[in-house]
């Protein structure tokens, strides 16, 4: 058994020949082991599509998932150790990757008018996971064994070190807990649950410079802001500020010149001299941030061309393989998934014509960007791959062929989205999928049985992410300047291919929303992160980007680094822990409140105060960054400084 994960094979010598950190073959499988992992599949399925929702970013699961595996086996499953933990880590992806896929453009059919049927759903989904798993495992030989040393897979490497480290022990598993109640608790105190305290800090300016400051302290978008850290939180802030004070202030003074007879283009009762600045950023301001969206997913598409043809090209230059699992069960679910992909196509639309010319572009589309998001694992890590720059090029695509052959009516736009869901979800798998081998490699586990359980995740985190957007229908359809859930990407692929469908969309101000991102990518800034930062509310970056000040302020105030790494890493499980339990009782106080087990109700006089929301927001931050300053040098470190 190797003792650590060598540097070198992080990429860049191509002639690392690797040793597992398990030299003898073994399976890290049980019944426990299922069971436990199914458990967590549901956790970060819903946590994530709950999250995603919220404020439009995901967080891989692959060390969280390793750090409460490695717990759960101490406690569970002693005897199946490291070969266990690893495959809890990747059922805890595979229910994150289902989610961080879905929620682009499942609620698309609600924003749409339109309403998803658990079943249609579950079935479009678990196609997909088949399709991506079969896909995938096509070039998985090529991309994880012999571009070994060559190819860097960031995630994967960081998940391995935490499993390995898990070995040894260490305080991750006790920070994802404090973690966890911190955000719990908050939770229970504010409106998704109890509604006791106020959490919404707002100043409004109504005079004729219009302008609106809001922060929502939710303890899950500030982990959120402390695992991407500042320059992430920071652009999107500034998209943020953009829309806010300068956007909204410009369109709101233009707008007090109209004369009584002229109504807001969408909104005939309202008048446009009379519009809040709720109004301007609901009916107006929002376009121009999916105009941004639009032309940072096109950009994202083409710059991607030439890792599509270097895919291709090494992928159909590659050796068959010659591991020890042969690819007999991906083959089998990839001709399964393409055969049934019809059969759902004429079962969803009641057309062969339809199932035949969607199921084609569906899956030419779909193999073709799960081999780059598999590629891409391999490069930049799944968290920072442009899954919805692929889906949005996915999407135009499909939706022009479906205009040309004239099906423009809602009814198609939601076959269409249905189409696009499995497309998402294949593009999310298929990184997913490949960033979690790449790890199950490096352990030493085995393939096969990695592919087996990772499917099973993938079957779960379906049912949890269709289960879980069924239940906050209600939630997800209320619109506005500070809406429940900010959906940006699903926002913008709704107001797209309905817009093209229909020919009713605000082409004036999605121009300027790409003319803007055209702005930015001259100037090299990272469009989508700033279209994020445009679109959603300014009380979701805003906290966001506290979470990410609170990282910065323990970097720079903490002078050794060890330490400063110590307490970093530990924020990162903490902040884990924020997210999941956030998340997680947020979603849990949405069901009781569906249910009517609990009411709905509000804090009133001091309690809804700003003041009050400002003393949580202290707490909140005393909470997170108490603990981590509570952790000192080791002794062991001290007594090597002194040697030294």
């Amino acid at each position: 058994m190797a003792q650590n994960v060598s540097k070198k094979d992080y990429g860049g010598n191509g002639k690392s020949k690797y040793v597992p950190y398990v030299t003898k073959k073994g399976h890290g499988g049980s019944i426990a082991i299922l069971i436990m992992g199914i458990i967590l599949a549901v956790i970060f399925g819903a946590s994530t599509a709950y999250s995603g929702m919220k404020a439009g970013l995901t967080v891989a699961a692959g060390i969280p998932g390793s750090i409460i595996g490695s717990g759960l086996v101490s406690l569970f499953a002693k005897k199946k150790g490291i070969l266990g933990k690893n495959i809890l880590q990747g059922m805890s992806s595979g229910g994150e990757a289902i989610a961080s896929g879905m929620i682009y453009v499942l609620p698309a059919i609600i924003l749409i008018g339109g309403h998803v049927n658990f079943f249609t759903g579950v079935m479009v989904g678990a196609l997909a996971v088949m399709f991506a798993i079969g896909s995938a495992s096509l070039v998985q030989n090529y991309l994880i064994v012999e571009e070994h040393g060559r190819l860097a897979y960031p995630e994967s490497m960081a998940i391995t070190e935490a499993l390995v480290a898990s070995e040894s022990g260490g305080d991750s598993l006790k920070f994802l807990g404090v973690g966890f109640g911190i955000g719990g608790l908050i939770t229970l105190f504010t409106s998704q649950v109890f509604g006791w305290v106020n959490s919404m800090i707002t100043f409004t300016g109504n005079s004729f410079y219009r302008w609106k400051m809001s922060t929502e302290v939710n303890p899950m978008l500030a982990g959120i802001g402390f695992v991407v850290g500042l320059e992430v939180a920071m652009t999107m802030f500034a998209g943020s500020i953009l829309s806010n004070f300068a956007v909204v202030p410009l369109v709101s003074y233009f707008a007090q010149m109209a004369g009584s007879g002229a109504h807001v283009w969408n909104d005939a009762a309202l008048s446009i001299s009379q519009m809040s600045v709720d109004d301007v950023a609901g009916s107006y301001v929002k376009y121009i941030g999916a105009g941004m969206m639009l032309c940072g997913g096109i950009i994202g598409a083409v710059k991607l061309i030439p890792v599509i043809w270097t895919s291709i090209k090494k992928v159909l230059n590659a050796r068959n393989s010659t591991t020890e699992d042969k690819n007999a069960f991906g083959l089998i679910a990839l001709l399964a998934s393409v055969i049934a992909i019809f059969i759902a196509g004429f079962i969803i639309s009641g057309s062969v014509v339809v199932a035949l010319l969607g199921g084609v572009l569906t899956l030419v589309l779909s193999l073709l960007f799960v081999i780059v998001s598999a590629r891409l694992a391999g490069t930049i890590g799944c968290s920072n791959e442009p899954v919805s720059g692929m889906t949005i090029a996915s999407l135009v695509i499909m939706t022009l062929a479906f205009v040309l052959m004239g099906w423009t009516t809602k009814n198609y736009t939601e076959i269409l989205l249905l189409f696009g869901v499995f497309i998402v979800t294949t593009v999310s798998v298929g990184g997913g999928y490949m960033q979690t081998q790449k790890v199950n490699y490096m352990i030493g586990g085995s393939n096969k049985e990695m592919m087996k359980y990772y499917m099973i995740a993938g079957f779960v985190g379906v049912l949890t992410v269709i289960g879980t957007t069924v239940l906050l229908e209600p939630q997800l359809r209320i619109t506005g300047s500070n809406p429940p859930f900010g959906l940006p990407q699903a926002n913008l692929i709704a107001t797209l291919t309905s817009g093209i469908m229909s020919g009713d969309l605000p082409w004036i101000m999605i121009i300027v929303g790409i003319v803007m991102a055209l702005v930015f990518w001259m100037l090299d800034l990272p469009i989508m992160t700033v279209a994020l930062g445009f679109y959603l509310p300014i009380s979701t970056t805003s906290i966001i980007l506290v979470g990410a000040l609170l990282k910065l302020l323990i970097n720079k105030t903490t002078k050794d680094k060890e330490l400063r790494d110590k307490r970093v890493q530990s924020g990162v499980s903490l902040s884990s822990g924020l997210i999941a339990g956030g998340s997680i009782i947020g979603l849990v106080g949405i069901v009781f409140h569906v249910t009517g087990l609990l009411g709905n109700s509000a804090p009133s006089g001091f309690l809804a105060s700003n003041a009050m929301g400002l003393i949580l927001l202290a707490a909140m931050a005393g909470a997170i960054i108490i603990p981590l300053y509570m952790i000192k040098k080791s002794e062991n470190q001290g007594k090597a400084e002194e040697r030294e």
